[in-house]
């Protein structure tokens, strides 16, 4: 049977496009249909790595029982959230308000006019674990209905009223913020461990950013070694994948030993940021190589025809959560000989008794030998595991992401001076250029160069951070315009002009029950820190006034937001921090037939760059030389032919 999924571009919803199940895609023809035959909508929202999104479709969606209620009491929708994270807020939101918590899938039942009144997560078929099973709930449903359909209504409308709640009012921004997070961040950190809180665990690269610039920019040590510990702790444990390089998603455990294993590129992304910055602060090489092994990962692995990256890769394989990954002892030692596969089974502790399920995810927290010594092993294994077993990977181009990306290859050109890093990042921006603009519009997603929906206010403001780490690195400005042509759409397009703060669709986009905006940064960051982080730099490297006009109203929007619980803002932390703590300023005059010094440039990640062609006004040569001016803390140092360092 054949439902509505099968042409979409969600390789998410062609997973589900041969179900019994009758699903549609978000679309008007669902809803109509819904009201014609007088039908709730059941809504599920998901995506195509998650582990409990496979465990609900095999045991229910592709099972005739399931189908048969679903088929004859509802409408059926299926979302892909990253495809539309517009939908995947509201539904969200919709669930922590009838549980108290979230995650994916996400389960919502609506009615033809989009209210809700029942919303959870994870179902099984059959009750279970103190969870409801389908077979249960959807005929209970469906006859509440039928039978008392105003009690449903009722709680639909206090849902409602509670999303719809007014939001803290807009604040003075002050560092005030920045000592309140770094108490909270100290109050949660894990000193054996690494990270915050308890398990599950999360890396939050964001969060480890700012840590690492806080303690740069202040002197505050104890949040470098928060950040330092955590970083380390990320590369010891088995989060990291020590064969294949690259990230997965979060940890079970507080030793970051057992991840979930699906890699996600926005969490590569964005620790790949973390390495290069904690190495531009620390100098210690480690950082650096794990960096490195990050983005070698996404451009062996996730790189796709065009030079845009894949979204994702699945934590499961050959019908098991982390197969793919996982060794034991036999294994390394046939794959690699008794020699060296003792001594790499020594150094990642591979066992037989094991630490997952009696197997093994290598990792080096037991510090039993160095890792170096065993580094011609793991092109070996990486190949084995390639035969033994394949992972599926979404296919799904997604533009914030790949502007994520594209900020980390270049940031990492500009630590390594590797020139594939920063032709990495002009690969997936070409892609983007070529592909996801339509006259003057911006799409969100692409599969195999069909686009998805129109971008959203998270694409615009990841982009254009690429596109300033792309700028930075180069100096060509190109795509400091481009940064801003796509911030004047924002601005135009995005913002909510009564209660400050930019929506997550724009204007003209298809409308939901609620317009939905968020604020607060996750696993990944929102577009409202995002764009304020933006916006600061963009009135730091071009002084316009627009530009520190709009920074200046979404720093104080923001502030409101965060005053409670600013570890929840680390972006929107991020750019109070560069307002705050203003980067250095470097002029760089080049003497008659000289060219700038060679890339990648030897300034600070942050710092604000311009470089003159000759004398200009006050700035003039320094006995005859190529001269640089350096301002920084508020103070210009003298002019001097050498940077100083």
């Amino acid at each position: 049977m054949a439902n509505h999924l099968q042409n979409q571009t969600s390789p998410y919803l062609r997973q589900h496009g041969d179900n019994p199940v009758d699903w549609y895609p978000w679309c008007q023809e669902a809803f109509q249909r819904a009201r014609e035959e007088d039908k709730p909508i059941f809504l599920s929202v998901g995506y195509s790595t998650c582990h409990w999104c496979h465990v609900m479709a095999r045991e229910s969606f592709q099972d005739p029982e399931v189908a048969e209620l679903l088929n004859e009491g509802f409408v059926s929708i299926k979302v892909d959230r990253e495809e539309r994270p517009d939908i995947d807020s509201l539904s969200m939101s919709i669930c922590q308000a009838f549980t108290g918590g979230g995650g994916w899938p996400t389960t919502v039942f609506l009615t033809p006019d989009q209210i809700p009144f029942f919303a959870g997560t994870y179902f099984p078929k059959d009750s279970s674990r103190g969870l409801p099973g389908l077979l249960q709930l959807l005929p209970a449903i469906r006859r509440t209905w039928q039978t008392d359909r105003d009690r449903l209504m009722a709680q639909g409308e206090q849902v409602l009223a509670y999303l719809q709640a007014e939001a803290p009012p807009a604040a003075e921004p002050d560092t005030s913020l920045l000592k309140k997070a770094l108490d909270q961040w100290r109050a949660s950190f894990d000193p054996v461990w690494g990270g915050f809180g308890s398990a599950p665990k999360f890396p939050m690269g964001h969060s480890l950013v700012f840590l690492l610039a806080c303690g740069e920019k202040t002197g505050d040590k104890p949040a470098l070694a928060m950040a330092e510990k955590t970083l380390e702790q990320l590369y010891l444990g088995g989060i990291f994948d020590h064969v294949g390089g690259g990230f997965a998603r979060y940890s079970t455990d507080r030793q970051f030993l057992v991840p979930h294993f699906e890699k996600m590129l926005y969490d590569n992304a964005l620790l790949t940021l973390a390495y290069c910055k904690a190495y531009q602060v620390t100098r210690r090489s480690l950082y650096l190589q794990v960096a490195q092994r990050t983005a070698d990962y996404v451009l062996r692995d996730l790189i796709l025809p065009g030079g845009a990256f894949a979204g994702a890769q699945d934590a499961d394989s050959g019908g098991e959560e982390g197969r793919y990954y996982t060794l034991t002892p036999e294994e390394v030692l046939s794959v690699l000989g008794a020699e060296l596969g003792e001594k790499f089974n020594r150094c990642y502790h591979i066992t037989p008794e094991g630490n997952f399920l009696g197997k093994n995810i290598p990792n080096l927290l037991q510090g039993l030998s160095a890792p170096e010594d065993c580094e011609e092993a793991l092109p070996l294994l990486r190949a084995y595991r390639e035969k033994r077993c394949s992972l599926a990977r979404d296919d799904k181009v997604l533009t914030g992401w790949n502007g994520l990306m594209i900020a980390a290859l270049a940031a990492l050109y500009r630590v390594s001076g590797q020139e594939r890093y920063l032709e990495g990042a002009r690969g997936a921006l070409a892609y983007l250029d070529r592909v996801h603009w339509r006259g003057d519009d911006l799409f969100a997603t692409s599969l195999a160069e069909q686009t998805g929906p129109k971008a959203f206010l998270e694409d615009y403001a990841f982009l254009s951070f690429g596109l300033l780490h792309l700028y930075e690195a180069t100096l060509e400005p190109r795509y400091l315009d481009q940064a801003q042509s796509l911030c004047r759409r924002v601005l135009a397009d995005f913002p909510d002009k009564g209660r400050g703060g930019f929506y997550l669709a724009a204007k003209d986009s298809q409308p939901l029950l609620l317009r939905p905006k968020e604020t607060a940064d996750g696993a990944l960051p929102s577009g409202n820190t995002m764009l304020g982080y933006v916006l600061v730099r963009l009135a730091q490297l071009t002084e316009e006034e627009t530009w520190d006009r709009a920074a200046q109203e979404q720093l104080a929007f923001l502030a409101g937001q965060a005053a409670a619980y600013p570890t929840a803002y680390p972006v929107y932390l991020l750019a109070l921090l560069a307002r705050t703590h203003p980067p250095e300023e470097i002029t760089l005059v080049l003497a008659p037939g000289q060219t700038p010094p060679a890339q990648p440039w030897p300034f600070p990640l942050d710092a604000v760059v311009k470089i003159l062609p000759g004398p200009q006004g006050d700035y003039a040569l320094l006995d005859g030389k190529t001269t640089y001016y350096v301002c920084k803390d508020h103070t210009c140092l003298p002019p001097t032919t050498q940077y100083p360092h």
